[in-house]
């Protein structure tokens, strides 16, 4: 993992920084282990290039670890591009983010199984996801392609290959009226970018927003969070929003 560049194309107000891991995936065997600090009072705006790639396995799992620390009055923007769970991979992710009190982060978390289009369902193959706000908020789970009821059922994803996490999160309570701002223009923007994607917005605890979204394909579930990703640094940063010159490579 490195580093491509560090820009500001907003000012010296917030770092945009695009990660790149140079084999472009990972096969069984494989860890990546990455630890980020965001001092007091600094912001960043942390992307990828492309797709994570879990690859297929011939029995050892390929885990990234993703251990970020958000000090007071810091905040982060977490977007990184979708992951990629190959047919019969073995992939753990493991996210887990501490926010001081004063500091708040925007991120998503995408997963595509398989690769529809090319005819390869996730009919085989192990997914373990985490994602952690460590005493707040914790959701995880074991995406196992055998499993039929948990990836066809109405209960489960009903058929959806692409399942989508993003959150607003902050190191303290969100006013009730904010909050409700902040859901409320979430769900405007899941009315008006539905298409093929499945969206709602909630709640969960006193300073965090949470929407979750499945969908067949990547690109319709990335504009939806893209939306609202933008609807939310407006209101809640008083940030315009400045996507980074890499989405549109």
């Amino acid at each position: 993992m490195r580093v491509l560049q560090r820009l500001y194309p907003e000012g010296d107000a917030v770092c945009h920084q695009v990660l790149v891991h140079p084999p472009g995936g990972l096969v069984g065997g494989d860890t990546l282990d990455l630890h980020i600090t965001l001092n007091a009072e600094s912001c960043a705006l942390i992307t990828t290039p492309g797709a994570a790639r879990f690859y297929r396995s011939e029995g050892e799992w390929a885990e990234q670890h993703v251990q970020a620390r958000l000090e007071k009055g810091a905040r982060l923007e977490w977007l990184p591009l979708e992951t990629l769970a190959y047919r019969q991979c073995k992939g753990r992710n493991r996210m887990s983010f501490s926010l001081a009190p004063g500091s708040q982060m925007i991120g998503w978390d995408v997963l595509a199984l398989g690769l529809p289009a090319a005819g390869q369902t996730f009919d085989q193959g192990q997914f373990h996801q985490h994602l952690e706000l460590p005493g707040e908020w914790l959701e995880r789970g074991l995406i196992d392609g055998r499993d039929e009821r948990l990836l066809s059922s109405p209960l489960g994803f009903g058929g959806h290959g692409v399942l989508a996490t993003m959150w607003l999160a902050q190191g303290h309570e969100l006013r009730r009226e904010r909050r409700e701002e902040l859901l409320e223009l979430a769900r405007t923007q899941v009315t008006q970018n539905s298409g093929n994607v499945v969206a709602g917005v909630t709640s969960p605890r006193s300073g965090l927003v949470v929407l979750r979204a499945l969908g067949h394909r990547v690109e319709p579930v990335m504009t939806l969070l893209q939306a609202v990703w933008t609807v939310w640094r407006r209101a809640h940063w008083g940030l315009e929003p400045c996507p980074p010159r890499i989405w549109k490579m």
